[in-house]
């Protein structure tokens, strides 16, 4: 199974990639792509699926693990989040991907033990999980992360802690 973990944004999109065989977890690739500041959102958005559709094709992915939204003060911000998941449910179609969601709360659960934990809380229960992670990287591969163990826990069965190679 190889799972694609993805956190959105419409300025950073991150992503993580697990596989997971019968008895061993691995983080084959995690980043994020930067999808430029100042350009107008039509290429921004172009550019995610491009990048996107890359990385599926290359990783050869089974599943896309989602975080569900939340709408916070900004409504527009959470308008552009649906442009992109839009777009990765495009491609989970084109590419026979089975898409699972989590909320928040499940995502922080299943990496903390506790669903109301902060960023902070959640990146620093990857860099202690998987220790290769630099603990200088961006929020969002932090999240893109948690969202991939998140999917690997639920949808592989394996529990937590996982053993990296």
């Amino acid at each position: 199974m190889v799972l694609l973990g993805v956190d959105p944004g419409t300025q950073f999109s991150g992503y993580s990639v697990f596989k997971k065989d019968e008895k061993t977890l691995s983080l084959l690739d995690y980043g994020v792509f930067a999808l430029g500041v100042q350009k107008p959102l039509p290429e921004r958005i172009c550019k995610f699926h491009e990048e996107f559709d890359l990385l599926m094709n290359k990783n050869k992915i089974d599943y896309l693990a989602l975080e569900t939204p939340f709408l916070g003060k900004n409504a527009q911000n959470f308008l552009k989040l649906g442009y992109l998941r839009g777009i990765l449910y495009l491609l989970a179609q084109k590419h026979n991907i089975k898409i699972t969601e989590f909320t928040p709360r499940e995502v922080k659960q299943s990496v903390t033990g506790f669903g109301g934990a902060s960023k902070e809380q959640v990146a620093f229960m990857i860099f202690r999980l998987i220790p290769k992670i630099e603990p200088s990287v961006r929020n969002d591969i932090t999240d893109a992360l948690a969202v991939g163990l998140c999917g690997v826990w639920k949808i592989g069965a394996t529990k937590p802690p996982a053993v990296f190679y």
